[in-house]
C-alpha cells in the first residue's frame, strides 16, 4: 500500500483555507454581535420616541386645560377623550389622524374618535399606537403589532385619597391615561353600528 504524499503545496493551501475559515467565522460573529446592538439601539430610540411624544402631548394638555379654566368657556369634561394631537402646533409625521379601518400601521400613531350609541354625539376617544418593536412604556411592555391606547380624562381634586372621584370633587386639569385596547376595540365596533 501506498503512502499518501504530503506536498508542501498542499499544505499550504490548507492553512490558507483554515486562515479562510477563522477569518468567516470571526466576521460572522461581529456581524451577529453587530445586528443585536442595532436591534437594541432601534429599541431603544422607539421608546424614547413614544416617551417624547407622550410627554409633548401632556404639555398640550396641560396647556389646553388652564386655557379652559381660565377662560371658563367650557368646561374640562368637555375635552375628556379628545384628540390632544388637535391641540399642539408641531405637526409629527407618524401621526395619521383618525385611525382607518384595522389599527395603524407599525411604527405610527392615530386616533379612533366614540360615539355615544343614544345621541350619535362625539363621545370617548383614544390615541393608539402601534409599535415595531418590543418596547416597555409606562411599565407596560408591548409586543410589535400590539398597538398601546390612551385616552384623554379630567384629573380631580383627591381629597378622600381613593382615588374615586366623588361628585363634589372639582376637575384640575386634564391628563392622558392608558386604557386597555380591548375597551377601545369594543366602542369602535359600537360606533360603527
Amino acid at each position: 500500500m501506498r503512502q499518501p504524499v504530503w506536498s508542501s503545496a498542499s499544505g499550504l493551501a490548507n492553512a490558507r483555507r483554515m486562515r479562510l475559515f477563522v477569518a468567516l467565522l470571526v466576521l460572522f460573529t461581529l456581524w451577529w454581535v453587530l445586528l443585536g446592538k442595532l436591534e437594541g439601539e432601534l429599541q431603544r430610540a422607539e421608546q424614547q420616541s413614544v416617551n417624547m411624544v407622550l410627554s409633548q402631548l401632556r404639555a398640550a394638555l396641560v396647556v389646553k386645560g388652564a386655557e379652559t379654566m381660565l377662560s371658563r368657556q367650557g368646561s374640562l369634561e368637555e375635552l375628556e377623550g379628545r384628540n390632544p394631537f388637535e391641540w399642539l402646533d408641531h405637526q409629527w409625521p407618524m401621526y395619521t389622524g383618525e385611525c382607518s379601518e384595522g389599527e395603524p400601521k407599525q411604527g405610527d400613531w392615530c386616533f379612533r374618535p366614540g360615539q355615544q350609541k343614544e345621541t350619535g354625539e362625539d363621545g370617548q376617544g383614544w390615541l393608539i399606537y402601534n409599535p415595531k418593536q418590543p418596547i416597555t412604556i409606562e411599565g407596560q411592555l408591548a409586543e410589535p403589532g400590539q398597538p398601546l391606547a390612551w385616552t384623554v380624562t379630567t384629573e380631580f381634586a383627591n381629597r378622600s385619597r381613593n382615588n374615586l372621584r366623588v361628585q363634589a370633587q372639582r376637575p384640575t386639569g386634564l391628563k392622558l391615561v392608558p386604557v386597555p385596547l380591548t375597551e377601545t376595540t369594543v366602542s369602535g365596533q359600537d360606533a360603527s353600528r
